[in-house]
Order: structure tokens, then C-alpha cells, then sequence
């Protein structure tokens, strides 16, 4: 039996390559896969899953209006559909979400949404919210802090390398944006020594020139 399965992380634990890779597996075993990625992620060009290892390969691009039955039943006209795989999956709609259970329980399709789950003020997204509602089931795709524990938390940096706990949810960054905490140092502000040495290398600088 089909199932809606919700695969959720924080920054750089390897989401898009597990997408990439669950593809690959499917279709080496000559079945059909629909994967989606939403057109608001153009980092790597639109309608196109790229891992921060460079793996990449493409994808049907998505937005807020995309009719998530009507795209699964055109593609399964032309071939039959064995999965659908999604990326980035924390910024679809409720709709959306409503609409990848349907599939599943009506198409019997099983269905792979991978994405965020909170957001750099730690609150949920909207497509996070629903597919904890909705999903079949729920895993966590682990990574660290750099501290070595689990990374839990994600954290928005300015250009300065400083934490920056307000603003609009949706900002499309990577690693220059973006880093992964645990809950204690997100809370203490500390994002690492990589960024505690580019701090005392700016108020060294500012020292000098006093």
C-alpha cells in the first residue's frame, strides 16, 4: 500500500541527494519516477535538484499554483508513474500537501517530500506544517552541529557572518546564507569557530585602524 512519507532535516544533511538518489534506484529497475522541485529554489537553475556535492539531475519546476493531481495524471497518461519524488517540499501550500495524500490514497502512488521543517526563527513552514499532519510517515534525515551533536536548528547569517533572527521566511540561500545548529548554541547565537575567527578578524581590523 502507497504511502505519504514526510523526509525532514535542517540545512546540508543531505536532502537533495537522497532524492537524487531514490530516483536512480527506481529507475535502474526501469520504473517511472515524477520528481518536482519548486521554481522558487533557482540556485541551480529552475527545474533542476542540485547536491552540494554537485550530483544534479532534473526536474519538473513547481510553484504555489501548480496542481499537484492534475500534473501527477498527465504524466501517468503518458507512462505509468511508480513514485513521486519531491524537493524541497517545505514550500509548497496546504493545498498541495492535501493533494499528494490524495494521490496516494487514490492513485495508490507513493509519494517522497523532502525538505525543511523550521525555518531560521524556528518557526514551521507551511508545507512542513501539513505534511506533519498529513504524512504517512515521518523521518528525520540527521546532520551536526558543529559542536558534533544533532543539528536541529537552522541559522540565516548577513554577509558579515552574523546571526540575523528576523526578517521574511523565504530567502533562498545555501552555505553563505545558512548554517546548522543544535538547539543550544541557536539559542547562544554561536555559529562555530569558522565564524568566531572571521568576528576577531574584523574587530582586529577595526582595533588597527583606531
Amino acid at each position: 500500500m502507497a504511502q505519504l512519507y514526510y523526509r525532514y532535516s535542517t540545512m546540508n544533511a543531505g536532502k537533495s541527494i537522497e532524492v537524487i538518489k531514490v530516483a536512480h534506484n527506481y529507475e535502474e529497475r526501469n520504473k517511472h519516477v515524477l520528481v518536482l522541485a519548486p521554481s522558487i529554489d533557482d540556485r541551480y537553475g529552475v527545474g533542476k535538484i542540485t547536491s552540494r556535492i554537485g550530483i544534479s539531475r532534473p526536474a519538473v519546476a513547481i510553484d504555489s499554483n501548480t496542481d499537484l493531481i492534475e500534473l501527477y495524471l498527465e504524466s501517468e497518461r503518458e507512462k505509468h508513474i511508480d513514485c513521486m519524488l519531491i524537493d524541497e517540499c517545505q514550500f509548497l501550500k496546504k493545498a498541495q500537501v492535501i493533494q499528494l495524500a490524495r494521490i496516494v490514497d487514490e492513485h495508490d502512488c507513493p509519494v517522497l517530500a523532502y525538505g525543511l521543517k523550521n525555518d531560521f526563527s524556528n518557526e514551521l513552514f507551511e508545507g512542513s506544517h501539513y505534511l506533519l499532519i498529513y504524512a504517512d510517515k515521518i523521518e528525520e534525515i540527521k546532520t551536526i552541529c558543529h559542536c558534533g551533536k544533532k543539528a536541529t536548528m537552522v541559522a540565516r547569517i548577513d554577509s558579515e557572518g552574523k546571526m540575523i533572527r528576523e526578517g521574511e521566511q523565504l530567502v533562498i540561500g545555501g552555505n553563505d546564507m545558512y548554517v546548522s545548529l543544535c538547539r543550544k548554541h541557536y539559542m547562544a547565537g554561536d555559529l562555530g569557530p569558522e565564524f568566531r575567527k572571521k568576528e576577531d578578524g574584523v574587530k582586529d581590523e577595526e582595533a588597527f585602524e583606531e
